[in-house]
Protein backbone atom coordinates (compact mmCIF):
# COMPACT_ATOMS: atom_id res chain seq x y z
CA UNK A 1 0.00 0.00 0.00
CA UNK A 2 1.47 3.18 -1.12
CA UNK A 3 1.94 6.18 1.39
CA UNK A 4 -0.59 8.27 -0.19
CA UNK A 5 -3.34 6.18 0.53
CA UNK A 6 -2.70 5.30 3.53
CA UNK A 7 -2.74 8.67 4.59
CA UNK A 8 -5.62 9.24 2.53
CA UNK A 9 -7.42 6.40 4.88
CA UNK A 10 -5.62 8.15 7.81
CA UNK A 11 -7.92 11.47 7.04
CA UNK A 12 -10.66 9.74 6.49
CA UNK A 13 -10.32 7.85 9.85
CA UNK A 14 -9.45 10.83 11.82
CA UNK A 15 -12.35 12.86 10.59
CA UNK A 16 -14.74 10.14 11.61
CA UNK A 17 -13.51 10.27 14.95
CA UNK A 18 -13.57 14.04 15.15
CA UNK A 19 -16.61 14.43 13.45
CA UNK A 20 -18.30 11.64 15.21
CA UNK A 21 -16.81 12.08 18.97
CA UNK A 22 -16.95 15.61 19.25
CA UNK A 23 -20.86 15.77 17.08
CA UNK A 24 -21.78 13.34 20.18
CA UNK A 25 -20.82 15.74 22.33
CA UNK A 26 -22.07 18.61 20.22
CA UNK A 27 -25.16 17.27 19.34
CA UNK A 28 -26.44 14.29 20.85
CA UNK A 29 -25.43 14.74 24.95
CA UNK A 30 -27.50 17.75 25.84
CA UNK A 31 -30.37 17.08 23.40
CA UNK A 32 -33.40 18.07 25.21
CA UNK A 33 -34.54 15.04 27.04
CA UNK A 34 -32.74 11.96 25.67
CA UNK A 35 -29.07 13.62 25.78
CA UNK A 36 -26.58 10.71 26.02
CA UNK A 37 -24.30 12.18 28.42
CA UNK A 38 -20.73 11.30 29.75
CA UNK A 39 -21.17 8.12 29.12
CA UNK A 40 -22.63 8.39 25.68
CA UNK A 41 -19.61 10.86 24.53
CA UNK A 42 -17.37 8.43 26.08
CA UNK A 43 -18.13 5.23 24.01
CA UNK A 44 -18.78 7.19 20.93
CA UNK A 45 -15.52 7.97 20.37
CA UNK A 46 -14.50 4.34 21.74
CA UNK A 47 -16.88 3.41 18.98
CA UNK A 48 -15.48 5.89 16.04
CA UNK A 49 -11.90 3.85 16.76
CA UNK A 50 -13.77 0.08 16.83
CA UNK A 51 -15.02 0.69 13.45
CA UNK A 52 -12.20 2.32 12.26
CA UNK A 53 -9.83 -0.49 13.28
CA UNK A 54 -11.44 -3.05 11.26
CA UNK A 55 -12.46 -0.62 8.36
CA UNK A 56 -9.02 1.06 7.76
CA UNK A 57 -6.68 -0.98 10.64
CA UNK A 58 -5.27 -3.12 7.24
CA UNK A 59 -4.46 0.01 5.19
CA UNK A 60 -2.99 2.44 7.63
CA UNK A 61 -3.04 0.55 10.88
CA UNK A 62 -4.89 3.15 11.73
CA UNK A 63 -3.54 5.38 13.95
CA UNK A 64 -5.81 8.08 14.07
CA UNK A 65 -3.59 10.41 15.98
CA UNK A 66 -0.63 11.94 15.96
CA UNK A 67 0.64 10.60 19.24
CA UNK A 68 -0.35 7.14 18.13
CA UNK A 69 2.28 8.12 15.09
CA UNK A 70 4.86 9.02 17.93
CA UNK A 71 4.03 6.35 20.31
CA UNK A 72 4.29 3.69 17.75
CA UNK A 73 7.19 4.95 16.15
CA UNK A 74 8.89 5.59 19.77
CA UNK A 75 7.96 1.21 20.01
CA UNK A 76 9.96 0.67 17.24
CA UNK A 77 6.42 -0.49 15.60
CA UNK A 78 6.48 2.44 12.63
CA UNK A 79 9.18 4.47 10.25
CA UNK A 80 10.23 7.61 10.78
CA UNK A 81 9.44 8.39 6.93
CA UNK A 82 5.86 7.99 7.26
CA UNK A 83 5.50 10.50 10.14
CA UNK A 84 4.99 13.95 8.40
CA UNK A 85 2.43 12.83 5.44
CA UNK A 86 0.25 10.66 8.31
CA UNK A 87 0.01 13.94 11.08
CA UNK A 88 -0.49 16.17 8.11
CA UNK A 89 -3.48 13.82 7.47
CA UNK A 90 -4.81 13.02 11.14
CA UNK A 91 -4.69 17.28 11.18
CA UNK A 92 -6.59 17.57 7.81
CA UNK A 93 -9.14 14.98 8.75
CA UNK A 94 -9.87 16.42 12.50
CA UNK A 95 -10.24 20.01 10.92
CA UNK A 96 -12.56 19.04 8.23
CA UNK A 97 -14.24 16.53 10.47
CA UNK A 98 -15.11 19.75 12.65
CA UNK A 99 -15.76 21.84 9.94
CA UNK A 100 -18.59 19.68 8.95
CA UNK A 101 -19.73 19.23 12.30
CA UNK A 102 -19.86 23.11 12.83
CA UNK A 103 -21.92 23.44 9.59
CA UNK A 104 -24.24 20.80 10.65
CA UNK A 105 -24.81 22.33 13.99
CA UNK A 106 -24.92 25.90 12.76
CA UNK A 107 -28.32 24.38 11.35
CA UNK A 108 -29.99 25.02 14.57
CA UNK A 109 -31.02 28.64 15.46
CA UNK A 110 -29.99 28.66 19.07
CA UNK A 111 -27.05 26.94 18.16
CA UNK A 112 -23.79 29.68 18.99
CA UNK A 113 -20.05 28.36 19.23
CA UNK A 114 -19.30 31.23 21.71
CA UNK A 115 -22.11 29.67 24.06
CA UNK A 116 -22.53 25.67 23.04
CA UNK A 117 -18.55 25.23 22.26
CA UNK A 118 -17.45 22.12 19.61
CA UNK A 119 -15.79 20.10 21.85
CA UNK A 120 -13.10 21.75 22.27
CA UNK A 121 -10.32 20.87 24.94
CA UNK A 122 -9.32 23.38 27.33
CA UNK A 123 -8.15 23.92 31.10
CA UNK A 124 -8.68 26.81 33.93
CA UNK A 125 -12.09 28.26 33.15
CA UNK A 126 -12.37 25.84 30.12
CA UNK A 127 -12.14 22.70 31.67
CA UNK A 128 -15.33 21.11 32.18
CA UNK A 129 -14.48 20.92 35.93
CA UNK A 130 -12.60 23.99 36.43
CA UNK A 131 -8.99 21.80 36.86
CA UNK A 132 -6.11 23.20 36.66
CA UNK A 133 -3.56 23.67 33.76
CA UNK A 134 -1.17 21.31 35.37
CA UNK A 135 -3.93 19.06 36.20
CA UNK A 136 -4.95 19.10 32.68
CA UNK A 137 -1.05 18.58 32.04
CA UNK A 138 -0.94 15.44 34.24
CA UNK A 139 -3.79 14.27 32.92
CA UNK A 140 -3.08 13.94 29.78
CA UNK A 141 -0.04 12.75 29.78
CA UNK A 142 -0.69 9.49 32.53
CA UNK A 143 -4.04 8.72 29.86
CA UNK A 144 -1.66 9.17 26.50
CA UNK A 145 0.43 7.01 28.35
CA UNK A 146 -2.31 3.96 29.10
CA UNK A 147 -4.11 4.33 25.79
CA UNK A 148 -0.33 3.81 23.91
CA UNK A 149 0.13 0.44 26.19
CA UNK A 150 -2.96 -0.38 25.57
CA UNK A 151 -2.07 -0.28 21.45
CA UNK A 152 1.20 -1.46 21.74
CA UNK A 153 0.17 -4.45 23.87
CA UNK A 154 -2.82 -5.10 21.39
CA UNK A 155 -1.49 -5.29 18.38
CA UNK A 156 1.82 -7.32 20.05
CA UNK A 157 2.30 -10.30 17.36
CA UNK A 158 2.28 -12.45 20.74
CA UNK A 159 -1.61 -10.88 21.18
CA UNK A 160 -4.53 -13.06 20.55
CA UNK A 161 -5.47 -11.94 16.81
CA UNK A 162 -8.57 -9.89 15.76
CA UNK A 163 -9.10 -8.35 19.22
CA UNK A 164 -6.79 -5.41 19.01
CA UNK A 165 -9.83 -2.61 17.61
CA UNK A 166 -12.02 -3.90 20.13
CA UNK A 167 -9.36 -3.38 23.19
CA UNK A 168 -8.44 0.15 21.71
CA UNK A 169 -11.73 1.40 21.62
CA UNK A 170 -12.84 -0.07 25.22
CA UNK A 171 -9.67 1.61 26.48
CA UNK A 172 -10.68 5.46 24.66
CA UNK A 173 -14.04 4.67 26.03
CA UNK A 174 -12.72 4.15 29.36
CA UNK A 175 -9.71 6.91 29.25
CA UNK A 176 -12.70 9.44 28.20
CA UNK A 177 -14.74 8.69 31.38
CA UNK A 178 -11.72 9.92 33.45
CA UNK A 179 -10.60 12.38 31.39
CA UNK A 180 -13.67 14.48 30.07
CA UNK A 181 -14.32 16.23 33.52
CA UNK A 182 -10.76 17.45 33.03
CA UNK A 183 -10.03 18.84 29.76
CA UNK A 184 -12.99 17.38 27.46
CA UNK A 185 -9.71 14.83 27.19
CA UNK A 186 -8.01 14.94 23.96
CA UNK A 187 -5.19 12.24 24.02
CA UNK A 188 -4.97 13.44 20.15
CA UNK A 189 -3.36 16.62 18.79
CA UNK A 190 -5.70 16.01 15.54
CA UNK A 191 -8.88 15.85 17.90
CA UNK A 192 -7.98 19.08 19.86
CA UNK A 193 -6.37 20.98 16.40
CA UNK A 194 -9.77 20.62 14.61
CA UNK A 195 -11.93 22.24 17.33
CA UNK A 196 -9.86 24.80 17.95
CA UNK A 197 -9.48 26.31 14.62
CA UNK A 198 -13.27 27.22 14.37
CA UNK A 199 -13.46 28.35 18.21
CA UNK A 200 -9.76 30.56 18.08
CA UNK A 201 -9.24 32.42 20.83
CA UNK A 202 -8.75 30.67 23.86
CA UNK A 203 -8.84 27.30 22.48
CA UNK A 204 -5.73 27.82 19.75
CA UNK A 205 -4.23 29.86 23.37
CA UNK A 206 -4.44 26.57 25.30
CA UNK A 207 -4.20 24.35 22.21
CA UNK A 208 -0.07 23.97 23.08
CA UNK A 209 -0.99 21.53 25.91
CA UNK A 210 -3.06 19.14 23.86
CA UNK A 211 0.16 18.86 21.43
CA UNK A 212 3.05 18.62 24.37
CA UNK A 213 1.12 16.13 26.91
CA UNK A 214 0.15 13.44 24.89
CA UNK A 215 2.91 13.29 22.60
CA UNK A 216 5.34 13.29 25.84
CA UNK A 217 2.98 10.43 26.91
CA UNK A 218 2.82 8.62 24.25
CA UNK A 219 6.94 8.70 23.49
CA UNK A 220 7.38 7.29 27.06
CA UNK A 221 4.75 4.69 26.36
CA UNK A 222 6.86 3.58 22.83
CA UNK A 223 10.18 3.85 24.98
CA UNK A 224 8.52 1.28 28.13
CA UNK A 225 7.11 -0.83 26.24
CA UNK A 226 10.45 -1.59 23.95
CA UNK A 227 11.96 -1.84 27.67
CA UNK A 228 8.87 -4.44 28.06
CA UNK A 229 10.45 -6.28 24.37
CA UNK A 230 14.07 -6.89 25.18
CA UNK A 231 13.46 -9.02 28.17
CA UNK A 232 14.32 -12.77 26.37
Amino acid sequence: MSTFKQAVAEFVGTFWLVFAGCGSAVLAAAFPNVGIGLLGVALAFGLTVVTMAYAIGHISGCHLNPAVSFGLWAGKRFPASKLLPYIVAQVLGGIVGSGVLYLIASGNPDYSITTNGLAANGYGAHSPGGYSMLAGLIAEVVLTFIFLVVILGATDKRAPAGFAGLAIGLALTLIHLVGIPVTNLSVNPARSTGPAVFVGGWALGQLWLFWVAPIAGALLAGLVYRWFEKEK
